[in-house]
């Protein structure tokens, strides 16, 4: 899919992490984006820079509610959705399985219901490798079976199996990228931000979640984007499905937390909760092949250390008035 002059994209949660982040992108490519966000997560401060731009739409709106998500795309003339809109807690989908059922799986289905009825024949969708579970390999995208672990990932593979069944039906193309841990500014989640939540109230040692030995493979948000444009621009049949992500192990929970102290909080103790995983649901260990993606022709140029020295920087920058003062 090239991104055509003056088309006009649907992206959903648009106003969070990594859909923010996108809008920009795509307004700078010349296209007309139209943004959808309930602001459960997602901040108007993060489309700051698209408000002003008179090629974006933003609309407040629960994608569960059928008739104003209707009402929002019947005359946008929409060319593609992003989208990128989910329950992003994944403790809280644990606690309460509705949660991932209506933020996850049911928007999803809206969507494409939508789709449907307005001729939308393609979709971008940002799926996870939480749907793999738990192997002992590099995860391949024929890796299997696929038994995830936590609600967030079940209700991710189920959204892709029913963007693959309506490729079946009227879908031209579907996208599928299976993320792995993205940082960056503008976070609304993750590691990162949780850290330097606890940090902001002030307490006398920083908690971290497990022993510190969980170890993940982490991406900058601006090379996802990168990826996820190339993808789409080069990968052309009805169903693409793709892992995301740098070609190193990872970096591990130890280490972020004293990249995390050393910038914000130098000093303060670090206390590990102990045990393997942070908290159930949590995938401790896995790492990706990213051959397929590579023979696109891209590589990230961040290693996982790289990409988390980044983001500590540019979230602290955005923490800086909550956190603590030496």
């Amino acid at each position: 899919m090239r991104n055509s002059l003056h088309s006009t994209a649907l992206v959903t949660g648009a106003a969070g992490f990594i859909g923010s982040h996108l809008v920009d992108l795509l307004l700078d490519g010349g296209q007309r984006v139209v943004g959808i966000d309930n602001l459960s997560r997602g901040t108007r401060n993060n489309l700051a820079s698209a408000l002003k731009r008179p090629g974006f739409q933003f609309f407040q709106a629960d994608l569960n509610d059928l008739p104003a998500l209707r009402n929002i795309v019947q005359n946008a003339n929409i060319e593609v959705v992003w989208h990128m809109a989910a329950n992003s807690d994944i403790v809280g989908g644990m606690t309460d399985p509705a949660v991932d059922l209506q933020a996850t799986f049911m928007t999803t289905f809206h969507v494409l219901g939508v789709m449907r009825e307005f001729a939308i024949r393609k979709i971008a969708f940002a799926s996870t490798s939480a749907v793999y579970g738990v192997h002992n390999k590099a995860l391949t995208e024929d890796t299997g079976p696929l038994m995830p672990i936590s609600n967030y990932g079940a209700m991710k593979l189920a959204a892709e199996a029913v963007i693959s069944a309506a490729v079946e039906s009227f879908l031209e193309r579907a996208w599928i990228f299976r993320f792995p841990n993205v940082v960056g500014s503008r976070a609304t989640h993750g590691i990162i931000f949780d850290l330097l939540t606890k940090l902001s109230h002030n307490p006398p040692d920083l908690e971290v979640l497990g022993d510190g030995s969980q170890q993940k493979p982490y991406l900058h948000v601006s090379e996802l984007l990168e990826a996820m444009l190339l993808i789409c621009d080069k990968a052309d049949e009805p169903r693409n499905l793709f892992n995301i992500g740098p070609p190193d192990e990872g970096a591990t929970v130890k280490e972020i937390a004293m990249a995390v102290s050393r910038r914000a909080a130098p000093g303060l103790p670090v206390r590990f909760t102990g045990g393997s995983r942070g908290w159930v649901g949590d995938v401790p260990r896995f790492y990706y092949s990213i051959e397929k993606l590579a023979q696109l022709g891209w590589r990230p140029k961040l290693t996982s250390a790289e990409a988390i020295q980044k983001a500590v920087e540019e979230i602290c920058l955005e923490f800086e008035a909550l956190l603590p003062r030496g």
